[in-house]
């Protein structure tokens, strides 16, 4: 069952916009990859302990967590364009202050707050994706955030190997301000999101908004009509959960597919890849940097296979395909470094393998996590959903990013792959379980299998009866 058409083509206002919004994915990006070459070189000027280096990796994603923790009520109040904006003033503040910190503590703080920055981009975006691009290319969009991730990890990466020669942490640090600029001005053109206007009861705007971004007068009258029946049910996402089973149910899943997206092992690959390269035996700085560069080049070109299957094959079959082929490639690495690498054949032979692994991550749980997240929260309860499905995101990355090393010293690489090996084959028993296929079906559509009691696993399919059961907090 649809109510609104298809159209062959897709208004290029529509891509314009969805592309300036995924901008915030480019900052989140630089700022995940950009500590990875720069880690060396402060932990020598400030003499940091391993431990001390989980801090200045992980207090990010403190602030993270705590960024999405508040931007639910804050894009509910003010509006995604708003809070994106936000999120672009706390990426300059961080990074100049990252940039000039005299001490471990004044790093910290400042990468607190690029945390912050980063907590508030990864809510509001996907949020914003989800909301105003059309339902036949809501995957590939909100995937477009996803490359725009891993292309501002390959420029961080870039950007340490250019700058490692001299140890110029400060400038691969503080080099983000002006990606940081340019987001600021770039959100200060878009317009807000219909269904956010409509919630507050604006729906001449979010009309006008909706025949910018739509091929015809009729397309956008008709999801105009579809957002006005859904928006009925007023933001009450606290109160929703506390008193409705099914919204409870999303709710979980969201938090569910984000420790399934951090736990693949991915994120230890993104923060510690000199690191990783150096226990493949690739000695030299150099080795290291450049073998980090092609890892992130493997993850902005892996992406693109999302970008192009995700409306066609579906989220759930690549979901299985990525966790599969993740599993495989951590057990296999897990049996190298046990095994021992002894020679450049075994060595590069190690790297041909943790490419497959990156690939398998960039089309199937980098994006699609995000694809699905901002999928299955029902629109009385969105911002709610979403900000604790991405708090969770951050404090699994906090936990993955704050253990790596010490897993390493304690229970070796070769136990620390296999650990992450095992969790990925929990990840794919997980996605059988729960895990639905969203493909081509409208928000309001999941939303109405949701509130029926649908299995998790099914409130992607068409609806069945005419309506579905009202969405209620009593």
């Amino acid at each position: 069952m649809s109510t609104i058409s298809h159209p062959t083509h897709t208004n290029r206002q529509t891509i314009l916009v969805c592309f300036l919004a995924a901008l915030a994915g480019l900052l989140f990006g630089l700022d995940m990859g950009v500590i990875a070459g720069a880690l060396p070189f402060i932990a020598n000027e400030f003499n940091l302990s391993s431990h001390h280096q989980e801090v200045v990796v992980s207090i990010m994603m403190l602030g993270a967590a705590l960024g999405a923790l508040c931007s639910g009520p804050m894009s509910s109040s003010l509006g995604r364009k708003k809070s994106l904006l936000l999120g672009a003033v706390l990426f300059i503040i961080g990074s100049i202050g990252c940039a000039v910190a005299h001490s471990m503590e004044v790093l910290a703080v400042s990468r607190f707050i690029l945390g912050l920055a980063v907590g508030v981009a990864s809510f509001t975006a996907p949020l914003y994706l989800s909301e105003i691009a059309p339902e036949r290319i809501r995957g590939s969009m909100i995937s477009l955030y996803q490359l725009m991730i891993t292309i501002g990890i390959l420029a961080a990466f870039l950007s340490d190997t250019a700058l490692s020669e001299g140890g110029h942490w400060r400038w691969m640090l503080g080099v983000i301000t002006f990606p940081a600029i340019v987001l600021f001005i770039g959100v200060l053109t878009l317009p807000e999101s219909p269904r956010w206007l409509a919630m507050k009861d604006k729906h001449e705007l979010a009309g006008k908004v909706l025949k910018l971004l739509r091929n015809s007068d009729k397309e956008a009258q008709d999801e105009l009509n579809q957002i006005r029946e859904s928006v009925k049910m007023k933001q009450r996402g606290l109160q929703l959960f506390r008193h409705n089973a099914h919204f409870r149910r999303s709710t979980y899943l969201g938090v569910l597919l984000q420790f399934m997206q951090q736990f693949t092992g991915m994120t230890v690959i993104m923060y510690y890849a000199p690191k990783i390269f150096e226990i493949a035996g690739f000695a030299t700085t150099r080795e290291q940097m450049w073998g980090t560069v092609i890892a992130g080049l493997t993850n902005v070109l892996a992406t693109f296979i999302a970008i192009a299957l995700v409306d066609r094959w579906g989220r759930k079959p690549i979901l299985k395909l990525g966790f599969s082929g993740m599993a495989v490639c951590m057990g296999i690495l897990g049996y190298m470094f046990h095994s021992g690498i002894s020679n450049p054949t075994e060595q590069y032979a190690a790297v041909i393998v943790l490419l497959i692994f990156i690939t398998g991550f960039a089309m199937s749980a980098g994006p699609l996590i995000w694809v699905l997240c901002s999928e299955i929260q029902p629109l009385a309860g969105r911002d709610f959903g979403v900000t604790c499905s991405t708090m969770a995101n951050w404090i699994a990355n906090m936990i993955i990013g704050a253990t790596f090393l010490t897993l390493i010293d304690t229970i070796g690489s070769s136990g620390t792959f296999w650990l992450y090996g095992v969790l990925n084959v929990v990840c794919i028993v997980l996605t059988l379980l729960f895990v639905p296929e969203t493909k081509n079906i409208s928000l309001e559509h999941i939303e109405r299998n949701l509130m029926c009691g649908n299995p998790l696993r099914h409130i992607g399919q068409p609806p069945q009866g005419k309506t579905g059961k009202a969405i209620t907090t009593e």
